[in-house]
């Protein structure tokens, strides 16, 4: 497939590849040469959470499924 670029240097990715690939409106993309070529990956946004999992210490130093039963009882 082909593609013109723009006076502006932008580029219409064709709605064949960007179904495909599922590039949709807000996609990031992250661009790179690599031997000689342009080459475009989507760009996986960080979760922002996951710092913080395995951080946390459950009360009364119960496992997971202790603690949502006692919640759960009240």
């Amino acid at each position: 497939m082909k593609a013109k670029v723009s006076e502006k240097g932008q580029v219409t990715i064709p709605k064949k590849l960007r179904e495909q690939l599922g590039i949709r409106p807000g996609a990031v993309l992250q661009f790179e040469e690599q031997a000689g070529k342009l080459v475009a990956a989507k760009s996986i946004p960080e979760n922002p959470f996951e710092k913080w999992v395995g951080k946390g210490a459950l009360p009364f130093g119960k496992s997971i499924d202790e603690y949502l039963d006692t919640i759960r009882d009240r």
